[in-house]
This record gives structure tokens, C-alpha cells and sequence, in this order.
């Protein structure tokens, strides 16, 4: 009996689609952040471990190094679009934070070009 309790998780657990960051983040509302100087450097202090992060930045700050080096496979269509459209405002209105960003997250900057054609599909 146990065994098979055992296995009906294992197949239940399998099944999970767990290939995917949260979903509960799908909607999180990026137009308001970015358009908010303030707000998106605090988020992006907190990414850099500088400040406290809300909730919401202590999970993604979680996901950066692994969302660099993969293209943010984990991430759902939605958090594509997200993720892009954070980065290009870091960059654009975070410049120094954007670059202390960069050179943590990929300090060889072997992601650059791997960067540049995921901001244009999601960002464009």
C-alpha cells in the first residue's frame, strides 16, 4: 500500500507543470512600476541586495541569474513580456544599476547578445 501511495505522488508530482515560474506573477503590473523612477530603483537596489526587496522583488530577485543564463526559460509568455520591459527601463532610466545588474547576473558577458534578441522579441 505504501508503494503505491508512493507512486501516485510520484506521478502526480511529474504531472505538476513545475516547468514554469509562478504564474501568480502573469499579471503583476510592470507598466506601473516602470513608469515610476523611483519604484523601479528601488527594485532594482533590491535585485542588487541594497535594499529591502516587497515580496514580489524577493521572488524575482530569486529567478535573475538563472532567468540570464537560460532566457528566462522558466518564465510564461507573459513574464517574457514583463521581464523585457523591466530590463529595457532599468537601462534606460537605471543606467548605473542596470550595469552593476549586468555584471552580477553575467560578469563574462557572455549573455549580451543572447540579451539583445530576447529585449527584441519581447520588447521590441
Amino acid at each position: 500500500m505504501k508503494v503505491l501511495i508512493l507512486l501516485t505522488f510520484v506521478v502526480l508530482a511529474s504531472a505538476r507543470p513545475d516547468n514554469h515560474y509562478d504564474k501568480k506573477y502573469d499579471n503583476f503590473k510592470v507598466d506601473e512600476l516602470v513608469s515610476n523612477s523611483r519604484l523601479l530603483k528601488a527594485y532594482a537596489l533590491c535585485f542588487l541586495g541594497r535594499s529591502k526587496c516587497t515580496p514580489e522583488g524577493h521572488d524575482i530577485k530569486r529567478w535573475i541569474d538563472e532567468g540570464t543564463e537560460t532566457r528566462c526559460a522558466k518564465c510564461t509568455p507573459k513574464q517574457k513580456v514583463l521581464v523585457a520591459k523591466f530590463i529595457k527601463a532599468l537601462m534606460e532610466h537605471c543606467p548605473e544599476e542596470w550595469e552593476l545588474l549586468q555584471k552580477r547576473s553575467d560578469p563574462e558577458g557572455k549573455q549580451t547578445d543572447e540579451l539583445k534578441k530576447f529585449l527584441d522579441e519581447f520588447a521590441p
